[in-house]
């Protein structure tokens, strides 16, 4: 099968799971494009005039058994400018959607991104979703948006987009669950997620306060990606864990073997984000058995149960929530006490392989 891959926004995520895609179904004829991760606002809206009207335009007027696309993908635009893709199969893997991603003070007031959301998905033959968190966060965010439009809004757009979509996660490369384990009877814990403004800085740094005056000895790994801008609570955070004698490894690890090797030290992996439509880096954390300190919501459940700390609006409320698990944890390592650690094995590209397979072959040859 002759398969083209778009992925508008190549962003590391998207990255790992086009890349995993691929090689699970090596017997595929792959034709790839990307475009960089930046100038978020151009990006989405113009990728169709990159993609359509730029060098790429006579690759995409080719023969295609299938398109295999991510939402930031502004597939209705895309179709108008190069008409042969409007008649090709389409899959559209969602993974996160623009209803429900916090917004920053400098984030301009649009509903393009969410309308753009909208109109990929009623391009698309198949929704593909790495949560039901995200699916029916996006259901119920289009749901409303489509209710404060003045006029002319037709009926029934939710429910054609719900009748053809489906939950499907990123699996996990079988190597994550590989990971040399080196841990001690010292507690400790890694934060491994873009240093960003909605993975909750300021509620992990008011939570290392709190456990600071445990007077648990303990290690905080700081990991993750990195952005020239970054909220002002790294600082903090940093300053705070050297006056406790607990800085582990700070900053993005270059070497995949040496992040492993940090997720196999840890006793538990900590996410304070108000925000995750999947939560690719704690499951691999999970995968090389740390104990998940994570929220009581967004899509954690679904892989978790209701195991974590309690959410909350109030940064206080949701710092002494997470601080009290972590003293859970700590104590119980100290102890050496067996740790809650849920089952991720069937979350790999060799168990999911088949089910994708299944899936993309189905839209491709439909009854």
């Amino acid at each position: 099968m002759k398969v083209l891959l778009l992925s508008a926004y190549d962003a590391d995520s998207h990255k790992r799971w086009r890349r995993g895609l691929v090689a699970a179904i090596p017997e595929w004829q792959w034709t790839v494009l990307t475009l960089p991760p930046r100038y978020f606002s151009w990006r989405v809206r113009g990728n169709s005039l990159s993609w359509g009207r730029g060098e790429s335009a006579s690759v995409l007027r080719q023969s295609w058994d299938l398109v295999v696309t991510t939402s930031m993908t502004d597939l209705s635009s895309l179709r108008g400018l190069v008409p042969e893709l409007a008649r090709v199969p389409t899959v559209v893997y969602f993974h996160e959607n623009q209803f429900d991603y916090p917004r920053s003070e400098e984030a301009v007031d649009s509903v393009e991104p969410q309308l753009l959301n909208i109109y990929t998905a009623l391009c698309g033959d198949l929704l593909l979703f790495n949560s039901e968190y995200n699916r029916t966060s996006l259901l119920e965010g289009a749901a409303d948006l489509l209710h404060r439009l003045p006029d002319f809004v037709p009926k029934g757009i939710c429910a054609e987009i719900a009748h053809k979509s489906r939950v499907l996660p990123v699996p996990l490369e079988n190597a994550a669950f590989d990971v040399s384990q080196e841990r001690s009877s010292h507690p400790t814990f890694i934060w491994n997620h873009r240093w960003e403004y909605d993975k909750g800085p300021d509620i992990l740094l008011a939570a290392l306060r709190r456990f600071g005056k445990q007077g648990i000895p303990f290690t905080v790994h700081m990991v993750g990606q990195q952005f020239r801008r970054q909220p002002s609570e790294f600082a903090h955070i940093r300053k705070l864990l050297g006056k406790l004698g607990a800085m582990g490894a700070w900053g993005y690890q270059e070497s995949l073997a040496d992040y492993r090797r940090l997720l196999g030290q840890s006793h538990g992996v900590i996410s304070t984000a108000r925000h995750d439509f999947q939560g690719l880096a704690v499951l691999e954390a999970v995968a090389a058995g740390c104990q998940p300190l994570v929220p009581d919501n967004l899509a954690y459940p679904e892989w978790f149960g209701r195991t974590g700390w309690r959410y909350s609006d109030d940064v206080e409320s949701c710092a002494a929530n997470l601080s009290a698990a972590m003293v859970q944890c700590a104590k119980r390592v100290q102890a050496g006490s067996e740790r809650p650690l849920p089952d991720v094995s069937h979350m790999t590209w060799s168990r999911m392989r088949t089910e994708y397979r299944d899936a993309l072959v189905q839209c491709a040859t439909p009854a």
